[in-house]
């Protein structure tokens, strides 16, 4: 059932139309060029533009407040504490009150100009996603800084093709729109980790999204610097598995539990050339122990944690916090351990207990004391 429309009050000004809603984050050269593009292509609709900005130490949000001043239809959101491109989505497009919300990076590389056709898409109900693509008749991709940077973007593409529920040509895309109902209905479906919340809704969404692929330029960047890299298409990748095992399995403990495998590879090899060097067991045991930890704490705070990432004196205490936790860890791993094995004798499953049993704890503690939300 339709709901009858809203009676405006006199003198009261309607609201947006459309919410155009830019993730940021250290891009305060953009901000004023964007507004006004977004003013030069969207002329004639009423619109607003909501800036999401990870609390970027180069005075992003203090750009975005010093427009809002004088312009009435550009917002700002400053999110303290968190990080993460699509995150910032969420929490921009929910502030809408908009029938049309778009989504588009704050680096100037997507072609403003695109912003009407994919409006209109979605408001003629042709379909429920209208994406920006550089992969079809009349679209461009050469804004990409370099042949790396292409075979990112790439391989993110065909992945994410392998397991769409629907046919899209550029699934890597940040340049979209949709009814904003539409998205507040997915919402709580979203893991909201990451960069590519395109492929985060088309899976997460109870129905199939009928999708529409809108030819646009991918340009040259015009300031700041570009987030897209290795570690990113690893969360990239994640996001993908996640999806696939419908959540039941915590991709972040799965990312905390590699980088426990890998700090395991890590002490073994410190521990065999520090005894090559003439060192005894014990001693080799202690210098490996400590470099491992240092690695995966770095793994960890680059790549498990990368929302919430130390920096500065907060890294170095949470370095040794992380080591306390883990070497707390280490003695349930051999308490559990020694306790199962005097219970059964089966020295494999006292072993798998014990490690089982420390990483949890490291992974809890971790999560709550040394990286807390």
């Amino acid at each position: 059932m339709t709901e009858a429309p809203v009676a405006i009050a006199a003198g009261v000004q309607a609201g947006p139309e459309i919410s155009v809603v830019v993730p940021c984050y250290n891009e305060v050269g953009n901000v004023g060029p964007l507004v006004a593009a977004l003013e030069r292509a969207l002329a004639g609709r009423r619109w607003e533009v909501i800036f999401v900005d990870d609390n970027s130490p180069d005075g992003t949000t203090a750009a975005v407040r010093a427009i809002a001043q004088t312009d009435s239809r550009v917002r700002g959101l400053c999110r303290i504490g968190r990080r993460g491109l699509s995150s910032a989505v969420i929490e921009g497009v929910l502030s809408s009150s908009a029938q049309v919300v778009a989504v588009m990076d704050g680096d100037m590389q997507h072609d403003e100009s695109r912003l009407g056709a994919l409006v209109d898409a979605v408001q003629s109900g042709a379909c429920d996603v209208a994406v920006g693509s550089r992969h079809v008749e009349g679209g461009d991709n050469s804004g990409l800084a370099n042949a790396w940077r292409h075979a990112l973007s790439d391989s993110g593409i065909k992945l994410a093709q392998m397991i769409l529920p629907v046919r899209l040509g550029d699934p890597m895309s940040g340049f979209f729109a949709l009814r904003q109902d539409t998205f507040a209905r997915i919402a709580p479906h979203l893991s909201g980790t990451g960069f590519k919340i395109l492929v985060d809704l088309l899976l997460s969404s109870p129905q199939p999204l009928r999708v529409q692929e809108i030819a646009c330029g991918f340009r040259e960047r015009l300031a700041g610097e570009s987030k897209l890299d290795a570690l990113v298409m690893l969360q990239f990748v994640a996001l993908l598995a996640d999806k696939l095992c419908r959540g039941w399995l915590p991709l972040r403990f799965v990312a905390f539990a590699v980088v426990g495998l890998i700090g395991i590879g890590t002490n073994l090899l410190v521990m065999q050339a520090v005894r090559a060097l003439g060192a005894d067991f014990s001693t080799a045991q202690g210098i490996g122990t400590v470099v491992a930890m240092i690695v995966n704490f770095q793994l960890d705070n680059n790549f498990t944690y990368r929302d919430r990432r130390l920096r500065g004196v907060r890294c170095v205490w949470g370095l040794l916090l992380f080591m306390l936790v883990c070497s707390v860890g280490a003695l349930a791993n051999v308490g559990v351990a020694d306790m199962v094995y005097n219970q059964n004798r089966e020295f494999n499953e006292a072993s798998v207990a014990g490690a089982l049993i420390a990483v949890v704890w490291n992974y809890a503690m971790s999560s709550t004391i040394v990286w807390r939300p």
